[in-house]
């Protein structure tokens, strides 16, 4: 129509306007669980299903109310439906911001249930060494002086060991109480990664604001660690931290960052139900 806005292409069709093209979590959701697409069981095309469906020179256009893209179909033989409900009775699936929000959320959330599992083990371990910790010594010298023994002998006293010895070594002669208080600190932080990751899954604003606040405590700890040894796992995890933060402040809005909790929420308003479908709706001739 005269003085309409063109109607933007479809995702993944369209010439990238800068050096890496945008990424588009519907494909991506697309491409796992299939396209979600409607009127495929009707047996009359009406004008008014032009948003999600045409036909035309006996071929059946089905727009994937996910990522929009246009599948050809042949029309049913025998349809079990006259035609398509009123289009506000079809639910329309989670797209655009909020779909984006909810996969990289939910990818953080994982991590930091993995790190639940890793941090929960590790006080489990720091509680069963304290309750056996003189059993466990003599057992670690023993071993080590016959291991010693067999590649040609060596002193296996206390402070003369290196790397992971030497880290077992100062376990085992920490006080009882130290172990006690050291298992009570790596639970709570594994019960705080636990919460970060449900609250992350179900999107939760606290979850949120809890992750940037203890991804950002230890984010010192993590460049320190980096000033002693330097691992490619250390800086990849530096660098997730590093985008989580950025993440949260700039795509999530923390701390009333590019207007907040409300224009977050006006801006998943236009990605949502079907007046966003309807307002990228491609003109007639298309798709």
């Amino acid at each position: 129509m005269p003085g309409s806005e063109p109607s933007p292409p479809a995702p993944g069709i369209e010439k990238p306007k800068r050096f890496r093209p945008k990424f588009h979590y519907e494909l991506l959701v697309c491409g796992a669980r299939g396209h979600l697409l409607i009127g495929t069981d009707v047996a009359v095309v009406r004008a008014q299903d032009s948003v999600v469906v045409r036909e035309d020179g006996g071929v059946r256009w089905h727009r994937c109310l996910r990522c929009d893209s246009w599948l050809p179909l042949s029309p049913p033989a025998d349809a079990p439906l006259p035609c398509l409900p009123p289009l506000e009775q079809i639910p329309v699936p989670v797209r655009g911001r909020p779909l984006r929000d909810k996969i990289v959320l939910r990818a953080i959330a994982i991590d930091r249930a993995l790190h639940f599992v890793v941090l929960a083990f590790l006080a489990v371990l720091v509680f069963f060494v304290a309750a056996h910790q003189h059993e466990l010594q003599h057992r670690f010298y023993r071993v080590l002086a016959d291991i010693q023994g067999e590649i040609g002998g060596g002193s296996t006293q206390a402070g003369e060991h290196t790397g992971i010895l030497h880290d077992l070594d100062e376990l085992f002669t920490l006080k009882s109480s130290t172990l006690h208080v050291l298992g009570i600190a790596i639970f709570v932080y594994a019960l705080v990664e636990g919460a970060e990751a449900v609250g992350l899954w179900y999107q939760q604003r606290w979850a949120e604001y809890l992750t940037f606040i203890a991804t950002a405590l230890f984010l010192p700890l993590e460049v320190y660690e980096l000033t002693t040894t330097v691992s490619p796992f250390k800086v990849a995890a530096l660098l997730i931290n590093l985008a989580i933060l950025v993440y949260l402040v700039s795509a999530k809005r923390l701390f009333g960052f590019r207007g907040g909790i409300a224009a977050e929420e006006a801006a998943h308003e236009r990605d949502v139900g079907w007046p966003a479908l309807k307002r990228t709706e491609p003109g007639i001739g298309s798709p």
